[in-house]
């Protein structure tokens, strides 16, 4: 049976989006039949969500179920068009989440830090914008930027899934890319990790992912630096590279 199609952008019936969060809720397709569209949940709650977000439910009430998507699941929407570019989401945990806004401060830091990149990893190494990454089997995440070793065409048949950088930009997320996604890249074992954090105009680097229960997703970064403006960072993975921290910034 044929999946329902969906116009990219336009919002689909029984669905909103929740502004603190990015999450979608709700319903997601029509009733087709198919086992992937009738009633499933994008949004599929529970303590794993955004920080600080929780569930409220009367005394006596039975749990709300709930479902989780896998990323093969997840690869499938995209193959039939229920998913497009045009919605923005990626895929965090098992939970679809709707990406920053792009305002024109976080699109400029975007290029500058792609470039900045480019400069210093030259050939031997893919440096990709907002490019989906195979994180784990309930992930995928589209960083900003994100640096793989080899060629595109190494990554025809799959998506890469492990960068020897992630880059996120952040103006309006910075709490979520730090906690959150800071957590999720820690559980796959992403040993660098900086946020451009526009708003403080800081670079944040994160190392040396360790296990924590009290984390999100179970892991965090036991090494956090911030440089300012006047200063520079090496990538763990060419140390002998210096890039002023001006350079990425808007």
């Amino acid at each position: 049976m044929m999946l329902a199609r969906h116009t990219p952008g336009v919002p689909r019936a029984g669905t909103t989006v929740d502004r603190a969060s990015g999450k979608i809720k709700g319903y997601f397709g029509k009733a087709t039949g198919n086992p992937m569209s009738p009633k499933a949940y994008i949004d599929p709650g529970g303590t794993g969500g955004y920080p600080g977000q929780r569930r409220c439910r009367s005394v006596g009430e039975p749990a709300i179920g709930t479902r989780k998507w896998t990323r093969l699941e997840y690869e499938r929407l995209v193959e039939a068009e229920i998913l497009g570019p045009g919605d923005r989401i990626e895929l965090l945990g098992g939970e679809m989440i709707v990406k920053e806004p792009q305002h024109s401060p976080h699109a400029t830091a975007i290029r500058l830090t792609a470039r900045a990149l480019r400069r210093v990893f030259g050939d031997g190494w893919d440096v990709s914008v907002q490019l989906p990454v195979a994180l784990d089997a309930e992930s995928e995440p589209e960083p900003d930027v994100s640096v793989v070793q080899g060629d595109p065409r190494d990554y025809r048949d799959a998506h890469p899934q492990r960068p020897v950088l992630v880059v996120e930009v952040s103006l309006s997320r910075v709490a979520f890319d730090r906690e959150h996604k800071g957590s999720l890249y820690a559980r796959a074992g992403i040993t660098d990790y900086w946020i451009v954090n526009i708003p403080a105009r800081r670079v944040e680097v994160y190392r040396e992912p360790v296990g924590d229960g009290a984390a999100p997703f179970g892991w965090r970064y036991v090494s956090v630096t911030t440089l300012g403006p006047g200063e520079t960072i090496s990538p763990l993975a060419l140390p002998v590279a210096r890039i002023p921290i001006a350079d990425l910034l808007p």
